[in-house]
């Protein structure tokens, strides 16, 4: 017997005689009904928990994609900054070792042409020919010094 039963048995009289009875039946009814409407309430609660947490799990891995987005994203910048600056400075290392290598060049030829000249004047003249075979180098140098 439900409990709509039970108060139409009790309302129509055909419990008066069991009027104990039937207040137990329906105690009982109401009893077994919050227990089943509890039930109910911690089922949907537990469910929307579950829902929940779900959804705050998904949040964090996003979360999670973004940061490391963000910070692939600021490693490649980094990395992009300081291959430019290197790139500077290896040009002006360069350009500083060319300047270099060039005024020494500039130095040695100078004093290449110093020597030379200098050689010429206090030694003789060197007068050759030569003489280019099949088989060898031939040189003939003669050397007067004045």
């Amino acid at each position: 017997m439900d409990t709509q039963n039970v108060s139409e048995a009790h309302t129509e009289g055909i419990c008066s005689e069991d009027n104990e009875q039937c207040l137990k039946l329906e105690k009982a009814a109401i009893k077994i009904q919050s227990w089943w409407r509890g039930n109910m309430v911690r089922r949907t609660l537990l469910h929307a928990a579950l829902r929940a947490w779900v959804i705050q799990c998904w949040w964090r891995s996003m979360q999670a994609k973004m940061l490391e987005q963000r910070r692939r994203l600021a490693l490649r910048l980094y990395t992009c900054q300081e291959w430019a600056v290197v790139k500077v400075q290896a040009q002006v290392r360069m350009w500083q070792a060319r300047r270099r290598f060039l005024q020494a060049r500039q130095a040695a030829c100078i004093i290449q042409s110093h020597w030379r000249w200098h050689a010429s004047q206090t030694q003789g003249l060197i007068r050759g020919r030569y003489e280019v075979r099949a088989s060898r180098l031939e040189l003939d140098i003669e050397i007067l010094m004045t």
